[in-house]
């Protein structure tokens, strides 16, 4: 079924209810703890995605919901929602804003509507399938990127690439920098990156080892502001895709993305997104 004014409310009442959980633990004691995969949690984590769980169990009980704190609760539908209370939990406990709540509607395996929130600089950005992306209820666009030498390349951090991934990830920003120190990557950011990139102000965003609760919410915000989210293969985000992500403001630099990517992988292990390997994400 198509997405209804309905989900968007609730979408929006969801980030409501986590950016007020988050707000008051922001540069405050938050009891930051390391989770078995050694990524950061804090009470900030944990209660403002049970705050989020609650209004889903109360309005759509029958929807299935994943989460980064919490896990994977069956639904009955066809319809999952998918949450990540803090999105850079990093950035979260050292007191930068660039962390984001992100929401996503995912119905048969596909995100069809998704929101990223920063709670403190209040600013929301939400892709809906069909639409047009909203930057605080202002459509916003992708920027044109004419050729791939000095585009503007983010990623959150280059030690979360696995050995195997570091090679494809280097050629890309070497394609872009063409060796100009000055012109490479801007790092940290995590979902802010995406948002930033559907505003039109980075050309691309190349990160692995995600989590469904890291990219489903991103696809349809930069979709829908003209962008493109796929995989390393080029193919398409889904519930089954492996966390090998890309997100290009200009659909037309594609093919220069990919074939700067694969010189390296061609070389080495074909097909990352079959390969195995994996990190455990952002450190969320």
């Amino acid at each position: 079924m198509p997405v209804t004014q309905a989900d968007i409310d609730l979408a929006h009442r969801l980030a409501d209810a986590a950016g007020h959980v988050i707000r008051p633990y922001f540069r405050h004691e938050h009891g930051v703890e390391i989770k078995d995969d050694q990524s950061p949690v804090t009470r900030a984590d944990r209660e403002a995605e049970a705050a989020m769980r609650r209004l889903l169990d109360a309005e759509r009980s029958g929807d299935g919901i994943i989460g980064e704190e919490y896990g994977e609760k069956a639904g009955v539908t066809n319809r999952k929602w998918v949450l990540d209370p803090i999105d850079g939990t990093r950035s979260f406990t050292v007191g930068r804003a660039i962390f984001g709540t992100l929401i996503a509607l995912v119905e048969d395996g596909w995100p069809v509507l998704g929101i990223i929130d920063q709670p403190i600089q209040r600013e929301r950005w939400v892709g809906v399938a069909g639409r047009p992306t909203t930057l605080n209820g202002v459509p916003v666009r992708t920027r044109m990127c004419r050729e791939l030498t000095g585009a503007t390349i983010a990623t959150t951090s280059p030690h979360l690439f696995d050995e195997v991934d570091v090679a494809p990830y280097l050629a890309l920003v070497a394609a872009i920098s063409g060796g100009n120190p000055r012109q490479g990557p801007v790092y940290g950011g995590d979902c802010y990156n995406y948002g930033l990139l559907a505003s039109g102000h980075l050309d691309v965003v190349c990160e692995s080892g995600l989590k469904i609760y890291d990219f489903a919410a991103l696809v349809p915000v930069v979709e829908g502001a003209g962008g493109m989210m796929c995989d390393w293969n080029g193919d398409p985000l889904t519930a089954d895709s492996e966390g090998h992500v890309l997100a290009i403001g200009d659909p037309a630099r594609l093919d220069d993305v990919l074939e700067a990517m694969h010189r390296q992988r061609d070389g080495h292990d074909h097909g990352a997104e079959g390969d195995g390997h994996g990190h455990e994400g952002h450190g969320h």
